[in-house]
């Protein structure tokens, strides 16, 4: 699902135009953006969490050459499904799973 797939969606579900949803959408993506930039935490009830972890510098080898190297740290974003997203993921599907409109970046 991309998001102009969400878009629509709203657009379909909601009634709003297409302007107001795609701004709906927009915001919501850049209030999200906004706080894990900062490192907050981000909570959507029944379906997850998102969290910062830092990694620390390692050590690592080359593997052309074999020469030690010190990878950098770095910040990585995880997300946590939350339990009633997983208990609906593991039900039966309500309807089959429409594998020609999947995206994969």
């Amino acid at each position: 699902m991309t998001k102009a797939d969400i878009i629509n969606r709203i657009y379909e579900r909601v009634g709003f135009s297409k302007k107001e949803a795609t701004d709906v959408v927009e915001a919501t993506f850049e209030i999200i953006k906004a706080r894990l930039e900062k490192g907050d935490k981000v909570k959507i009830s029944g379906f997850g969490n998102f969290v910062i972890h830092g990694k620390q510098p390692r050590k690592g080898r080359n593997p052309q050459t074999g020469e030690e190297i010190t990878i950098a740290g770095r910040k990585v974003l995880t997300f946590k499904p939350s339990q009633t997203l997983k208990k609906n993921m593991n039900s039966e599907p309500a309807e089959p799973l429409d594998t020609d409109s999947l995206t994969f970046s």
